[in-house]
């Protein structure tokens, strides 16, 4: 876990930076929002045969990959398939998102140690813009979502642009993330 020891200094799990990050670049879903069971749900609700491979090879991907990956299996047109999807999460995410334990905590703490934060999602606007409702958006210096760079997680595209836009190094900053997608990313 990321913190600040008492004489100042960072720590991850307990053991000191030699300096703090220039910025922190979160991810969104399961990283810091509960949303990641709501996604599994909307795909299986979508795509009821899916198997548990396919089911995890669509975590941190955007709805109209996910769409191309279920489509095999659906059959049909894989952009209806990527606007239901995208539909049905949407709604979940309005009704159900909630932080996950921790995540506002880390994210007041970067505001009061002058840590610039940037959300990174390959999630949509709108499902970032229903998930800022619930983290709060002023905690946030930059956000990128899905479709906003040439390429989507898991390319270092969104990663990059946020950096680019915080005017930091992307190498002094700390990414944090929870699905293999966005690890590559």
């Amino acid at each position: 876990a990321l913190g600040r020891h008492p004489d100042r200094h960072w720590t991850l799990d307990g053991r000191p930076f030699a300096a703090a990050p220039h910025a922190v670049l979160l991810d969104m879903d399961g990283t810091l929002v509960d949303t990641e069971s709501l996604w599994l749900r909307t795909v299986r609700e979508t795509a009821p045969r899916i198997g548990t491979d396919d089911l995890f090879d669509v975590l941190g991907r955007s709805a109209a990959e996910a769409a191309a990956h279920l489509q095999p299996l659906t059959g049909g047109d894989p952009n209806a398939l990527a606007a239901d999807l995208e539909a049905r999460f949407l709604t979940a995410v309005q009704r159900e998102a909630t932080p996950l334990p921790g995540a506002l905590e880390l994210l007041d703490l970067l505001q009061e140690s002058d840590i610039p934060a940037a959300l990174v999602s390959a999630s949509s606007r709108p499902v970032m813009a229903a998930v800022l409702k619930t983290l709060g958006a002023d905690r946030f210096r930059t956000t990128v979502a899905e479709g906003e760079t040439p390429r989507t997680k898991p390319a270092a595209d969104p990663y990059l642009a946020a950096a680019r836009t915080l005017g930091v190094d992307p190498a002094a900053c700390l990414a944090v993330e929870d699905s293999p997608t966005g690890v590559a990313a």
